[in-house]
């Protein structure tokens, strides 16, 4: 089966549609999937639902996609620094479904691992356990989260060889792995493209099984939020 496509646009060919579910790998800025995320500003994809740990800014990441009002419903557990972000949601313009990181992580891996819901303390008396199921466990109350399954997840990796197995890069692989297992069609975006065997099998990160597509191409490498001490 071909994995290895031309790039961001062909390896969408036919995947994208509007109303769609999107999972998408990243935590700020760092290890985002920029290319793909391109591709589908361009391709003028609508009424998104998209489950990120945020949102990107307002001119990188997924944020390009709130510019051009492609996206329906974040499924997030931070607003981050993303001012049109805030202003679509507090509006009324963008849905909003806030979840904490942790659960966020584990409904993804949970979706990939064929698990359809889980209990969890997290959120519990908070306005995050509103309107779900509350069950007691050994006289702690805890509250029931769906796993996640989306039509489509995109996310980016530092290498990858011609059968999809990835290597993330530090940090930058956060959200990613369980991002990549829960969509039905992953797409994946690496910095480069090895032959088969090129990688100590225990150093990848995410089996290929999970991987449909990959792209291969220069990234920016952004600082979302620098800090400096002064001299």
């Amino acid at each position: 089966m071909k994995k290895v496509y031309a790039n961001a646009a062909e390896a969408l060919d036919g995947l994208l549609f509007d109303g769609m579910f999107i999972a998408a790998g990243g935590f700020g800025l760092c290890g985002i999937p920029e290319l793909l995320i391109a591709a589908i500003r361009e391709a003028g994809t609508r009424d998104l639902t998209i489950a990120s740990n945020n949102c990107g800014i307002d001119d990188f990441g997924l944020g390009i996609l709130l510019k051009t009002r492609q996206i329906r419903k974040m499924i997030s557990s931070y607003v981050g620094e993303n001012a049109e972000f805030m202003r679509q949601y507090l509006s009324g313009e963008l849905e909003l479904e806030f979840t904490p990181q942790g659960t966020l992580a584990e409904r993804m891996r949970a979706g990939g691992a064929g698990i359809p819901g889980f209990y969890t303390k997290t959120g519990v008396g908070t306005v995050i356990a509103e309107g779900k199921e509350l069950k007691e466990f050994d006289g702690e109350t805890y509250v029931l989260e769906r796993g996640i399954v989306a039509d489509l997840a995109i996310v980016k990796a530092w290498k990858a060889d011609t059968s999809g197995n990835l290597v993330f890069r530090k940090t930058a692989r956060n959200f990613n792995p369980p991002a990549a297992t829960c969509g039905k069609v992953c797409v994946a975006e690496v910095e480069q493209i090895v032959p088969v065997g090129s990688f100590d099998p225990d150093h990848v990160h995410l089996p290929g099984i999970y991987v449909h597509r990959i792209i291969e191409g220069p990234h920016e490498k952004r600082i979302e939020n620098r800090t400096t001490r002064a001299a």
